[in-house]
């Protein structure tokens, strides 16, 4: 029975959705504002290991974290009866802007009167699966600014500095990740339950499987209580895996093609041939020109203006330049210590909302709709820069997967 097609997603979006719930009772929107965190936890992998922080009640739109600094050694040995000074302790503010976000589902009366299935309940449970995976990204987008980065070399070894010039070839290997957990051991980061955790994709998860020192979740479950999603260890890492995790990788750059041809250039004008592109629809975005990564200013149908000029000939192929060499996909690997990034606390501020029929008054005379939506309040912010390190590589699906 295909009802979803009843769904009539976003047409009363004016002020039949901001009255009173009406009769719902408050048992009801107990029943299913549980349902929808619930549903929601599976999908927050970036949020469990975060330092959490309560919504500022009262303080207005900004929430604040505080970072301490360390003490250096006490190395002057004490005098007999004499009080040494003291040392003060530093104190830096971290501060973010609080921000809503939410989603809402109109369900018309003759779905009510014809589904076979609980509807609020059903399309409940896919709300929570959204609002987590909407929050979780949020959270995900903001901790992939961290500064400190490993680009993975290629097969023969060659050195890799940038992000564009990885390929599929540039695998997650055994080496790379004794690499990361050294470097947050010389930041003296401190550990999550006795051990570093890495997010990684299932793409990369495949190609780190076949390394000979990977332990299986499994294999240690009945000892260790498992992270959500938690697969295996390498290492001394306790490797957590999402189809959430990051994927650096550029849309098509033409309608009917995913690259373009140089036709001619001239300075930071690169006249091109290969597909339809819409004026200004490249404008913004990156594009690889031969060996160059460049800004796009704007574009015709036929050019492209950079924000530098480019050296490349007739017939060299424009890729996409937001991932790696050829356009392929980049993923993001987050190597974490613990308290390394905060969110606000996702059981505050974020609520499910049902409006039954005959909630919305003279907005809805003929009673005919119901609601079911979330809004949900968060911030989330990098605290310790150096208890992060992302791992940038390639893996054998680069030439498939897509951004996120």
């Amino acid at each position: 029975m295909e009802w979803n097609k009843c769904l009539n997603l976003q047409l009363f979006a004016g002020d039949s959705n901001t009255q009173t719930t009406g009769q719902l009772t408050a048992e009801m929107k107990t029943y299913y504002g549980m349902e929808l965190l619930e549903n929601a936890r599976p999908q927050l992998v970036h949020n469990q290991f975060a330092a959490t922080k309560p919504l500022p009640a009262g303080g207005g739109k900004t929430v604040e974290w505080r970072k301490f600094g360390s003490f250096d050694k006490a190395l002057t040995p004490l005098t007999e009866g004499v009080t040494p000074d003291g040392s003060g302790i530093s104190v830096s503010y971290i501060t973010k802007e609080l921000e809503q976000y939410g989603d809402y589902t109109t369900v018309s009366d003759m779905l009510d009167l014809t589904a076979i299935d609980d509807v609020v309940l059903e399309i409940t449970d896919r709300h929570g699966a959204n609002m987590g995976l909407t929050l979780d990204t949020v959270t995900r987008n903001e901790i992939q600014q961290g500064n400190q980065v490993i680009y993975a070399p290629k097969a023969d070894g060659q050195e890799v500095t940038s992000r564009y010039e990885l390929t599929g070839e540039c695998k997650i290997n055994a080496e790379l990740v004794a690499r990361a957990a050294t470097q947050l051991k010389k930041m003296n980061a401190p550990k999550i339950d006795g051990k570093y955790v890495c997010i990684i994709h299932p793409s990369v998860a495949f190609d780190l499987r076949q390394d000979e020192s990977w332990l299986a979740a499994h294999q240690y479950a009945a000892a260790t209580q498992l992270f959500d999603g938690e697969i295996g260890e390498l290492h001394g890492v306790r490797f957590v895996e999402t189809t959430e995790a990051k994927i650096f990788r550029g849309e098509d750059l033409a309608s009917d093609s995913r690259t373009l041809s140089v036709s001619s250039v001239s300075g930071t004008t690169v006249n091109f041939t290969g597909g339809t592109v819409a004026p200004d629809a490249l404008a913004g975005r990156y594009v690889l020109v031969g060996k160059d990564r460049r800004k796009v200013m704007a574009n015709t149908a036929s050019a492209l203006t950079v924000d530098e000029a480019v050296t490349a000939g007739g017939g060299t192929t424009i890729y996409p330049g937001e991932g790696g060499a050829e356009g392929c996909a980049v993923y993001g690997c987050l190597f974490l210590g613990k308290g390394a990034y905060g969110v606000v606390d996702l059981s505050e501020g974020t609520e499910v909302i049902v409006k039954p029929r005959g909630s919305s008054g003279t907005a809805d005379p003929l009673d005919q709709r119901s609601s079911v939506g979330w809004k949900g309040v968060h911030a989330a912010a990098i605290l310790y820069d150096e208890y992060l390190v992302r791992l940038e590589c390639g893996s054998s699906y680069s030439d498939e997967d897509q951004a996120n």
